[in-house]
């Protein structure tokens, strides 16, 4: 889980550009009223939130901006991909749990691999957000952010979409899955 910051390239960042770009502009319902060359411009000046971007992308998160806070007036980006990103699967909840789990850890953690790229894994608040926007999680979960009452009792919380609805659900903190991963979020 070494991910260390690097600066693209220009073609790189171009690169990420425009791939972003055609995203915004092919899913207009995820971002009603926003402008990209606003977004574009917010990204060009923010050289590390570009890099998280692409670490967004390069891990299969599809990353794409679903709102503006009202009061920062940040872009908020949210890995946008129909399952969780494959990129970011097989982890358990978070750092304590992987060092504690001594059968078969897995090679990182939901937590660690946020932070270590820069994102921040989306609350239960905010997956339910995302759902309103399109449909993700049909065949695979994703970890949420858990309330610190509920990882002090070793548990860990994830959602889904099944039945026509969002799901949250909980498991042990030290669980992994094939199926299961995280979705993040990046305000620029």
């Amino acid at each position: 889980m070494n991910t260390t910051p690097k600066p693209l390239t220009p073609e790189q960042g171009a690169e990420l550009l425009r791939v972003c770009k055609a995203r915004f502009e092919k899913n207009p319902k995820r971002h009603p009223g926003l402008d990209w060359a606003q977004v574009q411009a917010r990204l060009e000046g923010c050289p590390d939130k570009l890099w998280s971007l692409a670490e967004m992308e390069r891990t299969g998160g599809e990353p794409d901006v679903i709102g503006r806070d009202a009061v920062t007036g940040e872009f908020v980006f949210v890995d946008c991909s129909a399952e969780s990103p494959k990129g970011r699967r097989s982890l358990c909840y978070d750092r304590e749990a992987r060092v504690s789990r001594k059968d078969a850890p897995p090679e990182g953690s939901a937590d660690e691999l946020a932070a270590a790229i820069g994102i921040d894994l989306l609350d239960e608040g905010q997956y339910r957000a995302l759902q309103e926007v399109g449909r993700f999680d049909e065949k695979t979960s994703s970890w949420l952010r858990t309330p610190a009452e509920v990882r002090q009792l070793g548990g860990a919380i994830f959602g889904d979409w099944r039945y026509g609805r969002v799901f949250a659900y909980h498991n042990g903190v030290q669980s992994y899955y094939a199926a299961r991963g995280f979705r993040g979020a990046l305000r620029v």
